[in-house]
């Protein structure tokens, strides 16, 4: 599965005087505008649904690069990053076609508008990039009037929302190129592709200057349980309603299949100690801080007293890598032994060895419940045995490892390690269940 990771680069836009790029119009009855909104992906999705839009065809344009692809801009991108050159890269674009008799130009750069972000300047979410500015590239004067009456339009709802100035560029086509075939029509073709778009909730007023009542969706709560909401916030997150010890942030990005798949496999579940909060902007919570730019969507950031310590990348199913990565930063050296090293603590070294109080032992890095405490029997082995665990909650594995067969006993929410299964247990089970003590957190009712 192919994901877009975009260079970081802060560069100046060369202005000048462009000649008007001639493409060929499919039918007489039809018109075209040329539209850059970040990874044309989402973009060929979005514009695509539009009643009355014909054809969207991924390309690239704005640039000097005539005949340039994919790779060549990537490594353009680089090299103005690096300072090797000067010259303007292309803009990943979308050329939508529609037809005037079914859907209005002022209805297509709508969509335009309301499907990014439009003041971020060279990246869109998560795409960092002079290849992923926001542009309306015009053929005529038509389009070029129509193009700075909507930003107009737009950037009076955007001040009324407490957004910044739009940085959408209006130019004269230039070296348009049609995309690489894999890239037309991606994400029919790859349903769980990459998509970093997000657009900033606010609604574009329908006429021409006239500003309309907005929508914006609501600020999110930043609290320690995962928001099942699918509309979250666009302002960044308060820091104050966020944990200054050490938080969990999720960078997400609107209409985003890995992170739906991430809500769905991970957040909808969460019982980690840790708590995490849910953004669609891609800034820290205010008064935070990143150590570097984010790239892909979602990432997933800890912070420990306001800054980043470490962060996770893209997600697409890999719940186990996830939680391994999660674990490393949670547990010490000694529970990381245990938990991904199949390890073993010595006898009667666990702090939990002689709980007996009322409650349930829970696995360290998800907080899913393991055993209870009505479970747990005094084995005079040196470690906490139970005869049963709660149904799920464990797995087992064949483990002939030390010239033994045994075995192996581990946690189904995070698979790491937590012991062996015996058969010489109280009846009737007859079943013992000897798990290291350093790898469970006992959590006593109330």
């Amino acid at each position: 599965m192919k994901r877009v990771v975009a260079m970081a680069a802060a560069l100046g836009i060369i202005m000048g005087a462009y000649a008007v790029e001639k493409i060929t119009i499919p039918a007489q009855a039809t018109d075209y505008v040329v539209l850059g909104m970040g990874c044309f992906w989402g973009a060929e999705k979005r514009m695509g649904e539009i009643p009355g839009v014909v054809d969207v065809e991924s390309g690239y344009a704005g640039g000097d690069l005539p005949g340039a692809g994919y790779q060549d801009i990537l490594n353009h991108e680089r090299a103005l990053r690096t300072g090797k050159t000067t010259g303007r890269n292309h803009a990943e674009v979308v050329k939508v076609v529609f037809d005037p008799n079914k859907v209005t130009l002022e209805t297509v750069l709508a969509k335009f508008w309301e499907s990014h972000d439009p003041t971020q300047g060279n990246r869109q979410g998560n795409d960092i990039g002079s290849n992923y500015r926001s542009a309306i590239y015009y053929h005529d004067a038509n389009q070029k009037a129509m193009g700075l009456a909507t930003r107009t339009a737009y950037q009076k709802a955007l001040d009324a929302a407490g957004y910044d100035r739009i940085t959408t560029e209006i130019l004269p086509l230039k070296n348009y190129i049609t995309a690489e075939e894999y890239h037309q029509n991606y994400l029919k073709k790859n349903p769980d592709g990459y998509c970093g778009l997000g657009g900033t909730g606010v609604k574009y007023p329908r006429a021409v200057g006239k500003v309309a009542p907005m929508q914006v969706p609501p600020i999110s709560s930043g609290t320690s349980s995962a928001s099942t909401s699918p509309k979250m916030g666009i302002e960044p997150l308060k820091s104050d309603d966020l944990n200054p010890v050490r938080q969990l942030v999720a960078f997400e990005a609107e209409h985003c299949e890995f992170c739906e798949r991430f809500e769905k496999d991970i957040m909808s579940h969460w019982q980690a100690e840790v708590p995490i909060a849910r953004t669609l902007n891609s800034n820290p919570p205010s008064g935070w801080a990143l150590e570097k730019p984010l790239f892909a969507a979602p990432t997933i950031v800890l912070f420990k007293n306001g800054r980043e310590v470490a962060r996770y990348t893209g997600y697409n199913g890999e719940k186990s890598n996830f939680w391994k990565w999660l674990g490393f930063q949670l547990l010490s050296p000694e529970q990381q032994k245990i938990a991904f090293k199949r390890g073993t603590e010595p006898p009667f070294t666990a702090s939990n060895l002689d709980e007996k109080r009322p409650g349930r032992f829970v696995d360290p890095v998800t907080g899913a419940t393991l055993f209870y405490s009505n479970s747990k029997f005094e084995s005079g082995t040196g470690w906490p045995s139970f005869f049963e665990p709660v149904e799920g909650a464990v797995t087992l594995h064949e483990d002939n490892s030390h010239g033994m067969k045994r075995i192996e006993v581990r946690s189904a929410s995070s698979g790491i390690h937590l012991g062996h299964l015996f058969h010489d247990g109280p009846p009737p089970s007859h079943k013992r269940y000897c798990i290291n003590g350093n790898v469970l957190k006992f959590v006593a009712d109330r």
